[in-house]
């Protein structure tokens, strides 16, 4: 019997129609991702219409048998023109089938990815798909490879179905011999191990592309490297970013002076002019008639209680929230609208190369860093990928960033092995990287421990030193004395008062201001 089991296992006759189940499978399941990602796109859409076809193919495809799908395609679609051969109707089959199942494994992915990273790449001038490549999918595969790595093993076994269409794959060639030798448990057991091998090399796969998207996943040296830095026979880098010759540190201000382009160049030419600015999220106004002009070079820090609209008008200067009403110019220039005859304006087609040709630098309260991506490829990201950047002129420029901010050491890190601080240090050198006209800065401390403020703050004066325009939304009371050229106090979605800063802090004029500062100014001594 074990002679008759190894002759199956090794027979060509066996052997090519395993292979031929790999062929439908491995075709198969390549125009099944593609059909799937387009329609998990679909399904993400925002218009009703085309989500709405997506989901009806999806609940057509899931819902009916494999096995009547096949026979239609074979036997009902030739009665109107459409004839195809026993392995073409296999792959067609198991591709349409297949797309409902992976379009909904990739959905899933995608939505498992924290959307402030698709927000991020939106503030750096990437565009949609540029961002679903780069940023979104290299994240959302940690989710998609186990339940796309199920899918394919059904696969290759489900194959076994194309013999109701006379597919001469591995198991209608067993039922074959079978029929001719009565040797059943031998044959099957056959077919059995060699689908076990074909499913087997499926699984070890997962594996590897496992561990190639699992970015959390701590690298380890190999056995033989760790013998020889244990016993002191080399001093081989422990990463590559470590064998790089670290740039000399310098000044932020100084180094800011030669990257970034457009820095103070006089109070009276405008940076960024809000006029009328309204917007509202359903019935709720969240910001009222906003007039605003910050000069080329100032610094201006906006502040007021939660939810008095501070964030949502840098939000609205980026266009990562389109406006409502009124406009927003950034050196004279619309970003996210273009003007239409008769004066009005309409919502430009071009959003990505509009924010990227605005160079608005953005850091986040959470700092939105890519999960995926070093400190360093973080910062390189968007000159390579958006303007085009040379990498090593890129990586050129990181280094130095890093260095300037005290992060030369933590190029090779990822945002997990980073602390906050250091976190937010690198989000702002990645801003910088992209040579900004103007900094926006939402809470830049506000999710940082009280230790760790310091070392940001540090950063962000600077910049100011640099000449950077910049609006900063913060709670900072003593930074914003120390570092604002003006300060605005918001609430309820209107501008209350603004001034320098011993206007406001010192004799503000109006009581909600006052309110304000007294529950501020007490938080801060508590804290300190």
């Amino acid at each position: 019997m074990q002679t008759h089991l190894a002759g199956y296992l090794t027979s060509s006759f066996m052997l090519q129609g395993a292979l031929l189940a790999l062929e439908i499978a491995g075709l198969a399941m390549v125009a099944g991702l593609v059909l799937g990602l387009g329609l998990a796109m679909l399904r993400l859409s925002r218009s009703s219409v085309l989500s709405g076809i997506a989901w009806c193919y999806i609940w057509f495809m899931r819902g009916t048998p494999l096995l009547l799908q096949l026979v239609f395609i074979f036997d009902v679609l030739p009665a109107v023109g459409l004839t195809f051969g026993t392995f073409t109707t296999a792959v067609v089959g198991f591709s349409l089938n297949e797309a409902a199942f992976t379009a909904e494994i990739i959905r899933g992915g995608i939505l498992s990815v924290n959307r402030s990273q698709s927000v991020a790449a939106a503030a750096l001038g990437m565009p949609p798909l540029l961002t679903l490549r780069r940023i979104i999918l290299p994240q959302a595969m940690r989710a998609i490879l186990p339940a796309l790595a199920n899918q394919t093993i059904s696969l290759i076994k489900g194959t076994s179905i194309a013999s109701v269409i006379f597919v001469n794959e591995l198991t209608f060639r067993a039922e074959q011999i079978v029929a001719q030798n009565f040797r059943f448990f031998e044959v099957f057991t056959a077919a059995g191990l060699i689908y076990l091998a074909m499913t087997s090399a499926v699984a070890v796969g997962q594996v590897v592309a496992e561990r190639r998207f699992d970015f959390m996943r701590e690298k380890r040296e190999g056995f033989g490297r760790h013998l020889l830095l244990k016993f002191g026979r080399t001093r081989l880098p422990l990463r590559k970013e470590a064998a790089r010759p670290e740039p000399p540190r310098e000044r932020l201000p100084v180094l800011i002076a030669s990257i970034c382009r457009d820095l103070a160049s006089g109070e009276s030419d405008p940076c960024v002019v809000c006029r009328n600015v309204q917007k509202s999220y359903g019935d709720r106004e969240v910001l009222q008639s906003v007039d605003l002009t910050v000069h080329t070079g100032e610094v201006v820090v906006i502040m007021g209680p939660s939810g008095s609209g501070k964030s949502t008008l840098l939000r609205l200067i980026n266009h990562l929230e389109p406006v409502d009403w009124g406009e927003i110019t950034v050196h004279g220039s619309h970003v996210g609208y273009e003007t239409i005859p008769g004066g009005g304006l309409r919502p430009t087609r071009k959003l990505a190369q509009a924010r990227a040709r605005a160079r608005i630098g953005m850091v986040f309260q959470h700092f939105n860093l890519f999960e995926h991506r070093t400190a360093l490829d973080n910062i390189t990201e968007a000159p390579i990928a958006v303007y085009r950047q040379s990498p090593d002129a890129a990586v050129a420029i990181g280094l130095r960033l890093l260095a300037a901010v005290g992060l030369s050491r933590h190029a090779g890190h990822f945002p997990h092995q980073l602390s906050g601080g250091q976190q937010q240090r690198v989000a702002i050198a990645r801003a910088l990287a992209v040579s900004p006209r103007v900094m926006l800065f939402d809470e830049p401390t506000s999710a940082l421990d009280p230790e760790l403020v310091g070392e940001v703050l540090a950063v962000i004066r600077g910049l100011a030193e640099a000449g950077m325009t910049m609006i900063i939304v913060t709670h900072e009371v003593r930074f914003a004395r120390d570092v604002a050229d003006r300060i605005l106090f918001m609430d309820g979605g209107v501008i209350v008062e603004q001034g320098s800063p011993e206007q406001v802090l010192d004799h503000p004029s109006q009581e909600r201001t006052r309110r304000f500062l007294r529950m501020v100014t007490k938080t801060e001594e508590e804290v300190a």
